[in-house]
């Protein structure tokens, strides 16, 4: 959520933002909208403190006339005192909804970018920054990995149909193992190497916790949502362990010195994919549910940006030790999503596709979800002081470690062989089983 003095105080801010996102006409028409509804605000807050003190000036009058004998004058200050205070009471009302209003509105607003953020409208934009590694040369034409998998007996799309139709896969023998082997890589490297605490989090989440992380209210019609409540709230299936992972500290006062936190946590991960149709139908890229390791890390303003550095540094460190071809991109305006602020896209090249697609996005929320879970921390105060510095914001960042169904879909096309067969990176190896190779079924 973005900060409300921001969005009274520097409209022009906001709006320069949210044209360099192409948020549209109803976006930027909420500006005005805000501005309006804080301008009512004020006149409200005006106007019941002059019946307040209307109030607070005539009723010690009463007590005075009461004694005097003057009924008729203090039951005429009486009536006064009462409209005053039934007015204040109303304008108290109203300020109430008018700042409702206002605050949906403004948690309807994306974050602010960052200024390294680039122009642009999609994908197309996005200026590469670096590629590791080469692609694998092929002196035969390469399969995608759909076609590979049931050709190794891997993957079976059919029966993942007839159970709960498109885009749900069912992984077998060695494809069930490969995935389970590349989620304990990931979390081994991460936590071993990289510093991160795994943990072991919910699957279902309250809408407050949904919100705390901006899924909602804006991606609503991506989201399972559970048809009867949990607990007596609204509940959903996590669309990423980003969710509770990040909330994990909502509505907390850290210390200065537990900054940062690092979590790593695997978990199935839930999205309708209502805006996607026509995309990606075939294969493991588009799933209604898929696994994934993500990365969180919740630290300070200032170290926010060598901490985002450092998460995707070590999501990179797995496609490295894979020997996967990738690329890093930086979102452009109209790309990044809508919590973020800065956003890196790490992109492994699948020779099957002969294109890069997506496969960990690195992103920097700035105080965008800690003001939407109170998350804060209190910093350290001078030595010689007894008096401790209020608290502040945190920082969080998040970013895949990476997605393991994308991960699993580029090793089938990048270790593809003539013959069908699919090599085994030697890192996974150890989690195989010594198991070197995939062969395919005759």
């Amino acid at each position: 959520m973005l900060d409300p003095r921001i969005v009274e105080e520097q409209p022009d801010l906001v709006r320069a933002s949210l044209e360099r996102r192409h948020a549209g006409d109803d976006a930027l028409a909420s500006l005005d909208t805000i501005a309006a509804l804080n301008q009512r605000r004020r006149d409200l807050i005006t106007e019941a403190s002059a019946c307040r003190a209307t109030r607070n000036e005539l009723s010690p009058q009463i007590g005075r006339l009461m004694k005097a004998g003057q009924r008729d004058e203090a039951d005429a200050l009486k009536e006064q005192v009462r409209e005053a205070s039934e007015r204040a009471k109303a304008l108290e009302a109203e300020q109430a909804e008018v700042e409702a209003e206002r605050d949906a509105l403004i948690n309807a607003l994306p974050n602010l970018l960052d200024d390294r953020v680039p122009p642009g409208k999609g994908e197309e934009d996005n200026p590469e920054l670096r590629r590791w590694g080469a692609p694998p040369a092929m002196d035969f034409e390469p399969k995608p990995h759909d076609e590979l998998g049931v050709a190794l007996g891997i993957l079976d799309f059919e029966a993942a149909a007839r159970m709960s139709g498109s885009r749900f896969s069912v992984l077998k023998g060695a494809g069930a193992r490969l995935e389970r082997a590349l989620v304990s890589f990931f979390l081994d490297t991460h936590t071993r190497d990289h510093g991160y605490t795994e943990t072991m989090v919910p699957y279902v989440v309250w809408r407050t916790a949904m919100e705390g992380t901006a899924q909602l209210p804006k991606f609503e019609a991506d989201m399972f949502r559970l048809a009867d409540p949990l607990n007596g709230q609204d509940a959903f299936l996590i669309p990423t362990a980003e969710v509770p992972v990040t909330n994990l500290h909502r509505e907390e006062i850290l210390e200065a010195d537990q900054l940062p936190l690092a979590y790593a946590a695997f978990t199935p991960c839930f999205r309708a994919e209502a805006g996607s149709h026509g995309k990606d139908t075939r294969g493991l890229i588009r799933q209604h549910q898929f696994h994934k390791v993500e990365l969180v890390r919740i630290t300070t303003a200032e170290t926010s940006d060598q901490q985002h550095e450092q998460l995707t540094q070590h999501a990179e460190a797995c496609l490295q030790a894979l020997g996967l071809h990738y690329r890093v991109v930086r979102l452009c305006g109209g790309d990044i999503g809508f919590g973020a602020r800065h956003c890196y896209d790490l992109e492994v090249w699948l020779p099957g596709q002969s294109r890069f697609r997506e496969i960990s996005s690195c992103s920097n929320y700035g105080d965008f979800q800690a003001r939407r879970m109170s998350l804060r921390y209190r910093p350290e105060g001078d030595p010689g002081s007894k008096k401790r510095p209020k608290p502040r914001l945190c920082h969080t960042i998040n970013g895949s470690g990476l997605a393991v169904g994308r991960t699993l879909v580029a090793i089938l096309e990048n270790f593809q062989q003539a013959d069908g067969s699919v090599i085994i990176p030697e890192a996974l190896r150890p989690y195989m089983g010594g198991l070197d190779r995939i062969e395919p079924i005759h």
